[in-house]
């Protein structure tokens, strides 16, 4: 995390993002450590339909993923993800910037619950994470596990309405 005492947190959009900072994030073992469906090492061309499918999100469903920024610098992205009928919501930040979890996941959830389109959100965890409480902290609480291609997940639930 950069120097500044307390975080600035903002959002962009992913295509404002230079892809070779996306491509380095998303190249880190230690981001890879929990997300068991990141199975192939991400190249130019992986990390570009990784932009535009995020960005289509936005256009078929007014909503969609994020370039998370501190004091604008980008610290990793995350957003919202139709799952169904249901709205999922995302956080991969940068190693270095693993502390601003909660108050990242405060600000975009606030755009949830002014969205009457989104009576709750879920999250999915891949069960090698450990620490949980910030999502209790969030008021979320614990759904039975489930089987997402073919990788189980930790699913949780936080009503926004």
């Amino acid at each position: 995390m950069p120097e500044h005492h307390q975080p600035d947190i903002s959002f962009a959009r992913l295509n404002q993002i230079d892809p070779a900072e996306i491509l380095a994030h998303m190249s880190d073992p230690r981001v890879a450590t929990h997300m068991p469906l990141l199975t192939e090492p991400w190249t130019p061309e992986i990390c570009a339909g990784f932009v535009a499918a995020k960005e289509a999100c936005w256009q078929t469903d007014g909503l969609g993923h994020w370039a998370f920024l501190n004091h604008g610098d980008y610290v990793g992205w995350g957003g919202f993800q139709k799952e169904g009928e249901e709205w999922d919501f995302g956080l991969v930040l940068k190693p270095d910037s693993f502390g601003l979890g909660l108050p990242i996941a405060k600000k975009a959830l606030a755009h949830a619950k002014a969205d009457n389109r989104i009576p709750f959100v879920t999250f999915l965890l891949p069960p090698s994470r450990r620490h949980l409480g910030a999502l209790k902290r969030l008021g979320a609480t614990q759904l039975a596990d489930i089987d997402y291609d073919g990788v189980r997940f930790l699913k949780f639930r936080l009503e926004t309405a």
